[in-house]
């Protein structure tokens, strides 16, 4: 349809001010992409955690040496299992723990006030292996040849079961995500079936004096746009707050503790926030607007199909 010279630039010829006149839609698509920032979130969230657990978890062997006082060849059992750990290729550290430490361990099935145990208590090696080093089960083959009996404890399986985990609820979080952007387009597309409810008479008239399918889609997808875009920076402001008080508890489980958290009361707070989230947020006002446009496109041009 061509523009009319003597025709305001902003004028509405389709009257959409008063179709789409209330305040829900900006309001339900703010609430929606607040679910997404949180889904979102969640998904960063738990990778950064997982991975930083089983980086830990991943690294570290018990081993446990029976009889840890016996001689052998002029050394200790003990001495000679450290010996070869602090030899092997791949450890960083190496360190038996003390009777203390022991005796905190057995705490929670002893009690802190229980007298020393009779029976002899092996010795306990807790051992720091460097990344891309061997694999721990040739290294338990060389502590068993030199000292028989020990037992090497890697915790592989409760690596392998933390990556399970973490693959479960990221994809829980992007099924949530998707759950959400689904239900934004549903809102989307019944308050354009509403607006073209509501103006069905101005439509018939301006399509028959000649208005094409993509004018019309165009005028209901912009007023649709600018609103869902607005929702999308209300529901994103409103996740602000929300996700820096998350990542401020967080942060003592992550590998490094963010300079911002020293002082709460100034701007440094927000270098809590993971980098990956300062760009999920400003690209949600984006994708509401790109979703608000898409859906208001296509049911626009649907609805035109079916008019006589």
């Amino acid at each position: 349809m061509s523009r009319n010279p003597l025709r305001p630039a902003r004028f509405d010829d389709l009257g959409l001010r008063r179709a789409f006149g209330d305040r829900m839609l900006p309001l339900l698509v703010a609430a929606m992409a607040f679910l997404a920032a949180l889904a979102l979130a969640g998904a960063v969230g738990v990778r950064a955690l997982a991975a930083h657990w089983q980086e830990g978890a991943g690294s570290a062997l018990t081993v446990q040496v029976p009889r840890p006082a016996a001689q052998e060849n002029g050394q200790t059992r003990l001495d000679r299992a450290l010996g070869v750990l602090r030899d092997s290729q791949g450890v960083t550290s190496a360190r038996a723990l003390s009777e203390g430490e022991l005796a905190g361990l057995l705490a929670p099935w002893l009690g802190n006030g229980a007298e020393p145990l009779s029976i002899p208590l092996p010795g306990v090696i807790a051992v720091r292996l460097a990344p891309g080093a061997p694999d721990p089960e040739q290294l338990a083959s060389r502590l068993t040849a030199a000292v028989p009996g020990t037992l090497t404890e890697s915790h592989g399986m409760w690596v392998r079961r933390l990556g399970l985990l973490t693959d479960s609820l990221q994809a829980c979080a992007w099924l949530a995500l998707a759950v959400v952007a689904a239900v934004a387009a549903a809102v989307v597309a019944i308050a354009t079936r509403a607006g073209l409810a509501a103006r069905r008479e101005a439509i018939e008239i301006v399509h028959g004096l000649g208005a094409t399918d993509g004018y019309i889609a165009r005028r209901f997808a912009g007023r649709t746009t600018g609103m869902a875009a607005a929702g999308g920076l209300l529901g994103a402001l409103a996740a602000l707050p929300v996700l820096l008080t998350l990542a401020r508890l967080a942060a003592p489980f992550a590998a490094a503790r963010p300079a911002g958290l020293a002082d709460p009361s100034g701007l440094g707070l927000l270098a809590a926030l993971p980098g990956p989230l300062w760009l999920v947020l400003p690209a949600l006002p984006l994708a509401t607007a790109a979703i608000g446009f898409l859906t208001a496109q296509g049911t626009v041009r649907r609805w035109l199909r079916r008019l006589p």
